[in-house]
């Protein structure tokens, strides 16, 4: 497992398709934080934005592959293994990303609560604002899973899919990362945080595990 990591780490560096999520993700950061606000408010839409940028990057991670190069990786390797591999170093990257954006939020961000009546402490601010981008990485990953190859095959689905199922994500109720983005405005009022980590990780495995039985029983091109 630790080689196929390695190679679909690889063919995301070299590639350069991380590229347009990442600015993507920097962009609504410049857009929805600015230095002085309140921190939790901050860590809330970073964690926020996080959710479809975790999306975009499995389906690269997932369609990365030429289908010639997918084939001679499942025959060696198993498509199921090579699947999850794929969807890991998207979870991995997304998950990287949230924790830079989550100390540089945290950096910049005034540690009060909304309104300025609580002053809030930095670290545990940074603790909850990783569990949030954490959580939000995790229904990213679902996302991105159930919406791209081998479940949707067509890019013309599978994108508008992927857009909608992002969205629903975060303002679904129910969602685990609405419950996460809400407990941390929650907590800049009252300076308390909860967030469902769990769930979202119930959610993320069922999902990785549908697409890599998908993956194993489908031709691989």
């Amino acid at each position: 497992m630790t080689a196929l990591l390695r190679y679909q780490t690889a063919l995301l560096l070299r590639s350069q398709r991380w590229l347009p999520p990442v600015v993507l993700y920097a962009a609504a950061l410049g857009i929805g934080v600015q230095g002085g606000q309140p921190v939790l408010d901050s860590l809330g839409w970073a964690a926020a934005v996080l959710l479809p940028v975790a999306a975009w990057l499995v389906r690269i991670c997932v369609t990365g592959e030429p289908p010639a190069a997918r084939g001679c990786v499942s025959a060696a390797r198993g498509p199921a293994r090579s699947h999850l591999a794929a969807v890991l170093v998207g979870l991995a990257a997304a998950v990287v990303l949230g924790a830079v954006a989550t100390v540089v939020v945290t950096l910049i961000s005034d540690p009060v609560s909304t309104g300025h009546g609580t002053r809030v402490s930095p670290l545990p601010a940074a603790g909850a604002g990783l569990l949030a981008a954490l959580v939000c990485a995790l229904l990213g990953t679902a996302v991105g899973a159930l919406t791209a190859w081998p479940v949707l095959r067509s890019p013309g689905r599978a994108v508008p899919a992927l857009l909608l199922a992002a969205l629903l994500a975060l303002v679904a109720s129910g969602s685990p990362a609405r419950a996460a983005v809400s407990g941390l405005v929650t907590g800049s009022r009252s300076g308390a945080v909860l967030l469902p980590l769990a769930g979202a990780a119930v959610i993320a495995a069922g999902a990785i595990a549908v697409a890599c039985a998908l993956g194993s029983r489908g031709p691989s091109a």
